[in-house]
């Protein structure tokens, strides 16, 4: 955590839990007002923005939300959002360190009705996520990971209060089936290539579709092994994802073999990318030889 400023430093180290709770109930308090929308009347109302992807009255809400309360934590981490401004998204390229937030991943999903949508917040320090809260708001659930120091789900309860818990992905076993986790929205040659290739070199394989960051959630919970994703997302949609991920002993991977790193570049988009639950296992590393698809 080499470059994160002193005060914020020593919160996360010396008491992690009074920490990450006011993320958590800032989470809650954002969810919350996402899941009135999802069950009122105009949940189906949205705005079209410039690049033709959907806005709604929940993702600017649970923006002001955010963002106030992440301003209220540190106000010298300034906070880019997927709703920020072009004022923000111009003087990013200066800021050594800021919180990475996107309010509503997975607006589709909140239209189309299937529940798959999460909250996405990452602190990114020195071009990497060091923490990273990924939040389902329709089940009360978040999981937060911090590289180096471990990944923990918490479940909000009927009396209030938060249980934890340690989260890990699994390891990968020669003869088992392996989960490949994908987005039903997208398909390609790429992603066809990449199917074959895991059919040829490791076998039997199993397809499992969710949205949003929401499978990130299933790869720290043992449920997925590998996501490769050769459609458009943006920082905004992996940074929180890869800082758990990474956490919980996997890895995000560009088509390079090296980890993500943010704000680095004019564009906020994202490259083509890998993300691993058994980062060690050396069978991943064919997939960057010349052979690989």
């Amino acid at each position: 955590m080499e470059g994160i400023s002193e005060s914020l430093l020593g919160i996360i180290v010396e008491n992690l839990q009074d920490f990450v709770k006011p993320l958590l109930d800032l989470c809650r308090r954002a969810g919350d007002v996402i899941c009135e929308h999802y069950h009122a009347p105009h949940a189906a109302e949205f705005e079209a923005k410039g690049d033709n992807s959907p806005l709604t009255r929940a993702d600017l809400d649970s923006h002001i939300i955010l963002q106030g309360g992440l301003e209220g934590l540190d106000g010298d981490i300034p906070v880019l959002s997927e709703e920020s401004g072009a004022v923000e998204v111009a003087q990013r390229l200066s800021w050594p360190r800021f919180w990475l937030v996107d309010p509503l991943d997975g607006t589709k999903e909140f239209l189309a009705r299937t529940g798959e949508f999460t909250i996405n917040i990452a602190l990114i320090d020195n071009h990497a996520p060091v923490l990273g809260v990924l939040y389902l708001p329709l089940s009360h659930r978040a999981y937060v990971g911090i590289p180096g120091e471990g990944a923990w789900c918490y479940q909000y309860s009927d009396e209030a209060q938060w249980s934890q818990r340690v989260v890990a992905t699994s390891a990968l076993r020669e003869g088992e089936s392996l989960t490949v986790l994908a987005s039903r929205r997208h398909h390609g040659p790429k992603l066809d290539s990449c199917f074959n290739w895991l059919h040829q070199h490791w076998g039997p394989t199993r397809r499992i579709n969710s949205g949003s960051a929401l499978k990130f959630c299933q790869m720290v919970e043992g449920d997925g092994d590998f996501y490769p994703r050769f459609s458009p997302c943006c920082e905004w949609d992996t940074a929180a994802g890869q800082a758990l991920l990474e956490a919980a002993g996997g890895s995000l991977l560009g088509m390079d073999g090296r980890p993500f790193r943010y704000n680095t570049r004019q564009s906020l988009l994202n490259p083509d990318f890998y993300a691993i639950s058994d980062a060690h296992n050396p069978f991943w590393r064919g997939l960057f030889e010349p052979a690989g698809p």
